[in-house]
């Protein structure tokens, strides 16, 4: 009974296999598991009759699949693992007395002997040895170091901010992510404790929007720490204690069509003109999801009455059109020269008639709009007159800015005009602006140079990350840089007067085929500090076992995809590196002193399929705002399917690793070392600490004491690294997603390490409402 039921399995394995392996085979893929589907037959037809072959030939099968696997991907075990898992396991199995019994013979005297279980049995002691050597390597990890040498010994760090805080998003103008502190440093680190924990009360609702996401970082300035929740309320803390000093409610509303439900910082603003103890002669300013920017106390909390309409300013004035909820600023703006200068995020891929992406210059006191600049009219920057609207759907920026003072320069990080996938009746200013960095003047808003990093983008290639400002020593000259994260994995490093390269930027040749309609690039602009990976092949598809993997290969086959920027498609297309970003709004962290860079390349696939408008479903009663799923595009001829290149099980068709941490040095352009980041812990119903490298959204920080630190990974960790090496010094478990970027300060003598732990909705992790600090013992 045993054997016939075992049999009746390999059966069923065989019929899988050589139907899906000659559809595989169909589609230009591998003919392994077509052989092998047959191979299995075969096997279960000797087992139905009793024949001791079936052990020889299902040996063949181990040592061929083995042989095939190590072709295929070396010894790489999370690769070797899915293809030969399911098939060593029933090897065993067929080595059980009770299959073997009745394969064997009687004796002349009527002693019955099992069949030679010995060929099997060295075939599958081959495969797992294999298997443990393999988990013996890392063929993924580049192991280096970067210069401890100091290249400046007083760098430009951006401002004029006291060692111990943090008065911006990326702590300085500069937007460096680097704290001059070192009392907590390489040799310290690992006894990092819990100083205090704090929690805000705004925890994620049933009726949320599925990205309902906490991001912020918050800041600190003298005793107080300011930050802000996803449901915007401002909260001031004791940075000492966690105690709360005050809070204030925004009260933004829910709406079903914001995609975004999320605050990633806001912006602190001391009047110098003001008395000492005058009220708002501080003042912290609050963007909200229903587009509007709150002026605020910042010994109070109260509403500064005197800022643009009663202590609101109302973003949504001057666009053409203006349906609640597709509109509002995710991102804290910047305060320089009297100015308040903020840009905002449009809903992706929404409709044509979106509102404007144009950037604004406010007076920080009254509110009142000094300059304007709108990429689809970028020569006029005076205010817009009254009853005037600015350019509809032209490229918004909806990270974070940088500035330099003493160049009079404002750095904007610009996204694609929507619809991301559809490129045709562009503009030509749309063309030149879309996807690039751009320096504006603070004075006018006059554009001083762009630089394009995609070109006719069809990919949602946004720049997503605030740009990192850093002098860098080449050549015995000292050049003021700027460092640009991109979502395909390019570093920008750009002389940040002029836009030109320092590391060098080439174009490549891109792919074609665009649908008749629309046109590709035949080129496309590829920095020599990237961190784009390979092009994937089929042997890149992974899962769990054999038949997902299988799964994986036929939907990669069934796809167009010729590499980086193949164009969208009716069949679907392949986007990797994937729109999620292989860098996103968490950026990089350099330090200014060695002039390195610490980074977490992510690297998951996504799809888009274009739908003819004529095939797209009505809108859903319940139906809310996401990037992930339909993107209806009205007003345009197609809607996009979007989303992670997922197999059956819900797991990436791609084989990990999916996220590193990784430096590099800067003054040369090279790339020193990367490693896996991240464990699968809380991405599997079994709490598995397998360090795969996983994927992550958020920053890091680097500090003086010669360590990063960095949360984002799907793991609900915080850990800490040595920048020289990346080996990990330090982590401590969160309570929720740490999709944030951390801050460090001092109170006193004592220095803090601080996250917000509140989990991200774009990517699964468990939401939660903590600021947590640690220190040294």
């Amino acid at each position: 009974m045993l054997l016939t039921l075992t049999a009746a399995l390999i059966a069923i394995i065989g019929l899988v296999l050589t139907g899906g392996g000659g559809w595989l085979l169909s589609l230009g893929g591998s003919p392994y598991y077509l052989v092998t589907g047959i191979a299995f037959l075969a096997t279960a037809v000797l087992l139905f009759r009793r024949s001791a072959a079936a052990l020889w030939l299902y040996a063949l099968i181990v040592l061929g699949s083995l042989a095939w696997a190590i072709w295929e991907v070396g010894f790489d075990w999370w690769q070797l693992g899915p293809r030969g898992g399911v098939i060593v396991l029933l090897g065993l199995w067929l080595m059980l007395p009770a299959i073997r019994r009745p394969l064997g013979f009687a004796s002349p005297t009527g002693t019955a002997y099992p069949a030679s279980a010995l060929p099997l049995a060295v075939a599958v002691v081959v495969a797992i040895a294999v298997a443990g050597y393999s988990m013996t390597q890392d063929p993924h990890d580049l192991a280096g170091t970067l210069p401890t040498k100091i290249a400046n010994a007083s760098p430009a760090l951006g401002g004029n901010v006291p060692a111990g805080e943090w008065h911006q998003y990326g702590r300085t103008p500069f937007g460096q992510r680097y704290s001059p502190l070192d009392q907590i440093n390489t040799d310290n680190v690992s006894t990092l404790k819990v100083a205090w924990q704090y929690q805000t009360g705004d925890v994620k609702k049933p009726d949320d929007v599925g990205e309902t996401t906490y991001q912020v970082t918050p800041l600190k300035i003298g005793d107080t720490l300011y930050m802000c929740t996803p449901h915007n309320i401002a909260i001031a803390l004791d940075a000492a204690s966690g105690k709360e000093k005050w809070r204030y409610d925004s009260n933004p509303g829910m709406n079903p069509d914001r995609q975004h439900q999320t605050c990633r910082g806001v912006t602190y603003y001391a009047d110098a003109a003001a008395s000492a103890g005058t009220t708002c002669a501080a003042r912290v300013y609050l963007p909200t999801s229903d587009a509007r920017l709150i002026a605020l106390d910042a010994e109070t909390g109260d509403v500064c009455t005197n800022f643009a309409e009663n202590g609101v300013l109302h973003l949504e004035k001057g666009m053409p059109y203006n349906p609640a909820g597709y509109y509002y600023s995710t991102s804290p703006p910047v305060i320089t020269d009297g100015k308040i200068i903020i840009g905002g995020a449009v809903n992706d891929n929404y409709s044509t008639k979106e509102q404007s992406g144009v950037i604004r210059a406010f007076d920080v006191n009254s509110g009142a709009l000094i300059w304007n600049w709108d990429s689809g009219n970028p020569d006029v920057t005076t205010p817009l007159p009254e009853g005037e609207v600015y350019t509809v759907n032209s490229p918004n920026s909806w990270s974070v800015f940088s500035y330099d003072d003493a160049l009079g320069l404002v750095y904007v990080p610009l996204g694609n005009q929507v619809p991301d996938q559809l490129g045709m009746g562009r503009s030509e200013n749309v063309e030149k602006y879309s996807s690039s960095i751009v320096a504006l003047d603070i004075r006018t808003g006059a554009v001083r140079w762009v630089r394009q990093t995609v070109h006719h983008d069809l990919w949602d290639m946004d720049v997503p990350a605030q740009p990192a400002l850093i002098d860098i020593t080449k050549d015995g000259s000292t050049i003021p840089a700027l460092v640009g994260p991109t979502k395909q994995g390019d570093i920008y490093v750009l002389d940040r007067r002029t836009g030109e390269p320092i590391v060098p930027v080439k174009e490549v040749p891109a792919p074609t085929g665009a649908i008749p309609e629309d046109f590709t690039s035949p080129t496309q602009p590829l920095s020599d500090l990237t961190f784009t990976p390979p092009p994937l092949t089929e042997k890149n598809m992974w899962g769990i076992t054999m038949f997902d993997q299988l799964a994986c290969r036929i939907d990669f086959r069934s796809m167009k995809y010729e590499g980086r920027y193949t164009p969208p498609s009716l069949q679907g297309t392949i986007v990797y590196p994937g729109n999620f970003g292989t860098f996103n709004w968490g950026s990089v962290a350099v330090d200014p002193e060695r002039q390195v860079m610490f980074g977490m390349p992510t690297y998951l696939a996504f799809t888009s399929r274009l739908v003819p408008r004529d095939q797209i479903p009505p809108k859903g009663q319940d139906e809310k705002g996401s990037e992930q799923g339909l993107n209806r595009n009205d007003g345009a001829p197609y809607g996009v399917y979007m989303g992670p290149f997922l197999g059956p099980l819900g797991i990436p068709c791609q084989a990990p690793p999916w996220g590193y941490v990784a430096g590099a040095d800067l003054a040369t352009g090279k790339i020193a070392w990367k490693h896996k980041n991240g464990t699968v812990r809380d991405m599997t119903p079994l709490p598995l600490p397998f360090k795969v490298g996983v994927p992550g959204i958020g920053g890091p920080i680097v500090t003086k004491g010669g360590v990063a630190f960095l949360g984002a990974a799907v793991d609900d960790y915080i850990r800490a690294y040595d920048v020289t090496s990346g080996r990990q010094l330090w982590e401590g478990r969160l309570p929720a997603g740490g999709q944030a970027t951390p801050m460090t300060y001092t109170v006193g003598d004592k220095q803090y390490v601080l996250i917000v732990a509140g989990g991200h909705g774009s990517v699964g992790t468990k939401p939660g409402d903590y600021v947590i600090a640690y220190t040294l013992p």
